[in-house]
């Protein structure tokens, strides 16, 4: 198999999976404000059963706008560092990261996320990982999200792959990364280590072309669907 690059899903796939309760995420943004956070949380909510059913993004701001919500500086700092013991690189992903740019193979990633660039480049800045990421596509730039075919075309576009057979995509959902890079003619490799919410799992058939136990199961697949072994 020839191949031009791999691109990563990034919560529960990059990042290890944490249940988190939906509530506590708006807690500290919204000041402790019971019915404000009741609202953050069902905006929230209206948007991702959005995005599984009719694969459209949203951003924070649709997130507040919908909620009625006007944060200040210092409510969206909170917000973002609630996040910030639960979003760290797996500890395997600089070494795949390096090893896969090393065979010659870019590295892009693809988030169905309602962040900005700016947060996810923090991250990756952070845990040391940004130089090695070829392209990054979020969905909350674009117009859809994951697992509509655009979502993947974009990412694909980002690392400068024309032929989708020649690119694999990585994730922890068999919804919106195995269905939806299949759909966008991509292999895709299953991660099955998330807890995913009962209300974001969509209708699928669809089969893995491989599946993982750990991010660093990775190579040696790569390395055997290179040299067919």
């Amino acid at each position: 198999m020839h191949l031009d690059a791999v691109i990563f899903d990034w919560g529960g796939t990059l990042t290890p999976w944490h249940t988190i309760d939906p509530a506590a995420i708006w807690i500290a943004a919204a000041d402790d404000d019971a019915e404000l956070v009741s609202r953050l949380v069902a905006a929230e909510n209206y948007f991702w059963d959005r995005s599984r059913d009719q694969h459209l993004s949203f951003s924070l701001d649709d997130v507040f706008a919908r909620a009625g919500f006007s944060p200040t500086a210092e409510a969206l700092a909170a917000y973002h560092a609630f996040w910030d013991e639960h979003s760290f690189t797996d500890p395997a992903v600089p070494d795949l990261f390096a090893g896969l740019r090393a065979r010659g193979i870019r590295v892009g990633v693809l988030s169905n996320t309602s962040w900005p660039r700016a947060r996810h480049q923090q991250i990756f800045d952070r845990d040391g990982v940004a130089h090695l990421i070829d392209a990054a596509v979020y969905s909350s730039e674009i117009a859809y999200a994951k697992p509509h075919p655009e979502a993947f075309r974009a990412a694909m576009a980002a690392v400068g792959v024309a032929d989708p057979a020649s690119a694999v995509y990585v994730g922890d959902r068999l919804f919106d990364d195995i269905h939806g890079a299949h759909g966008a003619g991509m292999k895709a490799v299953h991660l099955p280590h998330s807890e995913i919410p009962e209300r974001q799992i969509g209708a699928h058939n669809a089969v893995p072309d491989a599946v993982i136990n750990s991010l660093g199961d990775l190579l040696p697949l790569v390395d055997s669907w290179r040299f067919g072994s």
